[in-house]
């Protein structure tokens, strides 16, 4: 069978970055003023409904489960399905359990996709590719979701749609691309026969630091940075859908730049950076009063986004081959061990002292920055981190079986 230029690997990544992209963009627009409008929630129900999100995240180890009855490409797609029929289906539920239900449904497909599109990037890409690659698929994510964020303003802004019909169509984006990807791209083979097992190995324990950081700090973006435009300063749908309209206009072009950024720096000057910068960020959100500054500092915090990409090209520079798949499963469970337990525990908190969520950010943006100067300038297997303890390649902390 001849692969066409469209049908490599590298394509059919982008291509269900740009499905999920869709339909993400729909769910998050929507998200604070569908909560505060339809729902009346206050932000003890938001960060139930966010902890509620990252539940999905904390059990994406159970990826591996799945895999070993249904191949890794093939699941990628039906991930995709299941997202795309939660985020559908959510405006047809205006109440807090419904809100609550169909936010599991599309989470569910929501981590499962994503940590299969990581593994299957660092499987089927070269090393020295992975960040550009991963930077098109932001890009590429950012470009859908531009479309959909112009579609919502207007159809907001000019057309009255209610929620319900803009989730669907939104939702259904997701689903088309799942149905088409299945049918048009061939299933591909990967160079190294995965791990089906569970594992932890000593040696990357920086990996799963810089992980479970990265998973708590983004929380309180996710979660309260928009909340607060809409609690405080009173944005409306069209108003918030103009600041992501903003802020992807902005990753189509610069994430693939990112990309080629840190394959130039290196992955330890590329997060220093960004460390550096969200510290700033988050201060400035715990203090401000203005709109406008408000604003700017949302969009400065997502460009951060795309300097993510250095963690996971560590990871590749310094893993197994064979451990891909099982480490992008387990690292996603990392990632959202503090995701479970932040939008609660800070929901209480903005109850009180609003600032002290954002500072807290800037503590995590804090650790982060010691911990990546831990990187070495060369990370490979076998010189892992710059200091602390040494163990040999195959040396396991926990093998679980299935």
């Amino acid at each position: 069978m001849t692969v066409k230029q469209w049908q490599k690997p590298e394509y059919l990544l982008m291509v269900t970055a740009a499905g999920w992209g869709a339909g993400f963009a729909t769910w998050l627009a929507l998200l604070n003023n569908f909560a505060v409008d339809a729902i009346n929630f206050t932000g003890r129900e938001i960060g139930i409904l966010q902890s509620l999100r990252e539940v999905p995240g904390l059990l994406a180890f159970t990826v591996i489960f799945v895999l070993l009855i249904i191949a890794e490409q093939r699941l990628l797609m039906i991930s995709l399905l299941v997202f795309g029929i939660g985020v559908a289906i959510t405006g047809l539920f205006p109440s807090e359990i419904g809100f609550y239900l169909t936010t599991i449904l599309m989470s569910v497909g929501f981590h499962y996709h994503e940590t299969l599109r990581q593994s299957l990037t660092l499987q089927l890409v070269s090393k020295e590719r992975t960040p550009l690659v991963m930077g098109r698929q932001i890009s590429a994510q950012a470009f859908a979701s531009l479309a959909v964020y112009g579609l919502i303003y207007c159809a907001t802004k000019f057309a009255g749609l209610d929620f319900a019909i803009i989730y669907a169509l939104g939702g259904g984006v997701a689903v088309f691309t799942a149905l088409i990807t299945w049918s048009a791209y061939p299933l591909f083979e990967t160079k190294v026969h995965q791990t089906k097992t569970i594992v932890l190995r000593k040696r990357y324990w920086l990996y799963y630091a810089l992980t479970f950081l990265s998973g708590a700090r983004r929380q309180i973006f996710m979660v309260f940075a928009g909340f607060m435009m809409v609690e405080k300063f009173g944005y409306a749908i069209s108003t918030i859908t103009a600041l992501y309209l903003l802020n992807h206009a902005i990753n189509i072009f610069l994430a693939p730049k990112i990309g080629r950024l840190i394959s130039h720096w290196g992955e330890r000057k590329a997060l220093i950076f960004e460390y550096v910068g969200l510290m700033m960020v988050f201060t400035g959100y715990a203090f401000v009063e203005d709109s406008n500054l408000a604003a700017g500092l949302y969009v400065v915090d997502h460009l951060f986004f795309a300097f993510a990409i250095g963690i996971k090209s560590y990871f590749q520079k310094i893993a197994d081959p064979k451990d891909m798949a099982s480490t992008a499963s387990v690292s996603f469970t990392i990632n959202h061990i503090a995701a479970v337990v932040i939008p609660v525990l800070f929901g209480i908190l903005w109850l009180t002292s609003p600032a002290s969520v954002f500072l807290a950010g800037t503590a995590m943006a804090a650790f982060s920055l010691i911990c990546s100067f831990n990187i070495p300038r060369q990370p490979a297997p076998g010189n892992e981190t710059i200091k602390g303890p040494r163990f040999p390649q195959d040396d396991v902390l926990i093998a679980e079986k299935i």
